[in-house]
């Protein structure tokens, strides 16, 4: 009889562990799949030669600095697009200039780890845990903060006399880009599910939507 339950047990067990065999798998494949594309040679060359100058993995679009700020920030992005030694690398940055008072208010990068250096200026940072756990600090010239990958964060040049500029440099070819306001209030989430969610009144809903326009 103990034997007989055993055996029982055993085959349930099996059955069990042949189910959730596909389920690991396929969160496996997703986990890989999300990630750049491991290269098998050295490098993505341009197809013209295969003899080609060491200009070709250098980039020379951020000589003249980021573009003027348009709404306080200006960036020059460093992509493949651009910049075709990148392809295949699994990295990126930006130039980013904060004029005085700037905010690049709370948002996450989906797909890659953040590295943020201060050229110039100073910034104020700050990224969330998943607990809701703040971690901040003031950074100055030659400072380095790590961002995590899709954890949310923001960045505010609070100095009201001085610009601040960054290099961001991200994880990925590219992280990708999504505000948390935007999100929240400028995707078409319904009043009713805002107003239930922030507790907050129909008149503050329609007053944040507004300031997404």
């Amino acid at each position: 009889m103990h034997t007989l339950q055993a055996l029982h047990h055993l085959n349930i067990n099996m059955a069990n562990s042949l189910f959730l065999l596909p389920t690991f798998a396929l969160l496996f494949l997703t986990t890989v799949l999300a990630r750049d594309p491991n290269l098998v040679v050295d490098f993505v060359g341009p197809n013209v030669s295969t003899d080609f100058p060491g200009r070709y993995f250098t980039y020379t679009g951020l000589r003249g600095g980021a573009p003027p700020p348009a709404h306080g920030i200006g960036h020059k992005g460093v992509k493949s697009d651009e910049f075709p030694a990148l392809n295949g690398m699994g990295v990126s940055m930006e130039l980013v200039e904060f004029a005085p008072g700037a905010v690049n208010g709370p948002h996450t990068h989906p797909r890659g780890s953040e590295l943020l250096f201060v050229l110039e200026g100073a910034l104020r940072v700050g990224t969330t845990d998943s607990r809701g756990k703040l971690y901040k600090n003031d950074l100055q010239k030659y400072d380095v903060f790590l961002f995590p990958e899709g954890l949310p964060h923001y960045e505010a040049n609070l100095n009201k006399g001085e610009k601040a500029v960054v290099v961001m440099m991200f994880g990925s070819a590219d992280a990708g880009f999504v505000s948390l306001s935007q999100s929240l209030f400028g995707s078409g989430i319904s009043d009713e599910v805002l107003m239930k969610t922030l507790k907050v009144s129909a008149e503050t809903i329609q007053e944040l939507k507004d300031a997404q326009k």
